[in-house]
């Protein structure tokens, strides 16, 4: 069992940034996958950013790619989501997530478990 709690959500200004974090319960964090997904009001939850448990490669959305940087410190069961030059379409809530599927699975149903969310507010 993985209990996954995330922070650092707020309100920023386009071209700002937020660095994320999701804290996870459970001694064997080091052996999952570490995902971060995104929701936004009347749309599905997709795929943002995973990294790997063992060699921290790492696959991100093509939107994202060059701004946000997944990141993981197994030491303090932390999972990090840095995000720079946000833009407005960047607003949702966030989630974490822990699974053992691999980093390439974008899919929701890849990963058994799931924090609360975190908003993520981008004024224009």
């Amino acid at each position: 069992q993985v209990q996954l709690v995330e922070s650092g959500g707020g309100l920023v200004q386009a071209g700002g940034s937020l660095r994320l974090s999701c804290a996870a319960s459970g001694r064997t964090f080091s052996s999952y996958t570490m995902g971060w997904f995104r929701q936004a009001p009347g749309k599905e939850r997709e795929f943002v950013a995973a990294i790997n448990w063992s060699d921290n490669s790492a696959n991100y959305r093509y939107s994202v790619k060059g701004r946000f940087t997944i990141s993981r410190d197994n030491a303090k069961n932390t999972v990090y989501l840095q995000m720079n030059s946000l833009k407005p379409e960047d607003a949702a809530v966030y989630y974490c997530a822990a699974g053992r599927s691999s980093y390439y699975d974008t899919r929701n149903e890849g990963y058994t478990y799931w924090g609360q969310g975190t908003q993520v507010t981008v004024s224009s």
